[in-house]
């Protein structure tokens, strides 16, 4: 029921190439944690399958009613009785291209959503880093929430991360809570992770679960790790650093009351002008 405290549990892992070892780390940690008391855990981006280029990433996509990683994590939420957000995974779609898909697994391990990353990440960060997620991946077009028994999730997929307007239109829609698996590049997240979670749960008043990819990958892609959770006041409440494993914390929906009756700046937008462009 709406307003219990539950404990809600991130999960940073360090993925491969090899899709039944990673469902296999995967599985392992859900296991802990749950023996460690969470009722959410929460998995990150990419969390079964961190593969290099176009091709590789087609090769080992899968449709969703094929996807061995989707079933497995499933039967975790059957056997563990809790909720699980299986982060992301590589979906085979029309026209050769791939969905970034987010799942949230009810504990009957029923699909209670789907949510595809809306913004790609096409970056070039210097030193030859350059990134252009369009070329493999096709943006989702839709905002998602999901109810939880303690309230509501809004859901997005790392650079989603950067684009405010999101996150406020989850607060506005009502949600309390708001996941944001990531593989976080290590050059842009030593610069940008920590400040940006904490400002989108400050903007919002919102609980922020923030699963991880630390390490190094394919391709010597390097992610940042520090997966985090943050109260809605901006306090970082669980950091795991840069190790596998999970971090967890206590989360009481009053907090995000108590946020919002402080500054209650969701009520206070108004309508303004755009200035002209150039």
């Amino acid at each position: 029921m709406k307003g219990e405290v539950f404990r809600a549990a991130c999960l940073q892992v360090n993925a491969g190439t090899d899709l039944q070892r990673n469902i296999d780390e995967a599985g392992r940690l859900c296991v802990e944690a749950r023996a460690a008391g969470a009722d959410l855990i929460l998995m990150p981006e990419n969390v079964a399958m961190m593969e290099w280029g176009r091709t590789n990433i087609v090769l080992k996509a899968m449709p969703e009613d094929e996807h061995l990683a989707l079933k497995a994590f499933r039967e975790f939420a059957r056997e563990l009785g809790c909720w699980l957000h299986a982060g992301s995974l590589a979906v085979l779609v029309d026209g050769g291209m791939v969905a970034n898909r987010s799942y949230v697994i009810a504990p009957g391990g029923a699909i209670a959503a789907r949510y595809d990353k809306i913004h790609m990440f096409d970056v070039d960060l210097g030193l030859g880093e350059v990134y252009k997620e369009s070329a493999t991946f096709q943006s989702g077009d839709s905002a998602r929430t999901v109810r939880l028994p303690w309230g509501r999730m809004g859901l997005s997929i790392c650079y989603d991360l950067r684009f405010p307007h999101l996150f406020r239109a989850y607060a506005k829609a009502g949600c309390d809570f708001l996941a944001v698996p990531a593989a976080f590049t290590r050059t842009t997240g030593r610069a940008h992770w920590h400040v940006l979670l904490r400002a989108r749960a400050i903007e919002t008043g919102c609980y922020v679960f923030a699963p991880a990819q630390v390490g190094t990958h394919a391709n010597n892609r390097e992610t940042y790790g520090h997966a985090l959770i943050v109260s809605p006041w901006g306090e970082i409440l669980a950091d795991a650093l840069e190790q596998p494993g999970f971090v967890m914390a206590d989360i009481d929906i009053k907090q995000v009351v108590e946020a919002r009756r402080k500054i209650p700046c969701l009520e206070h937008d108004r309508p303004f002008a755009l200035p002209p462009k150039g």
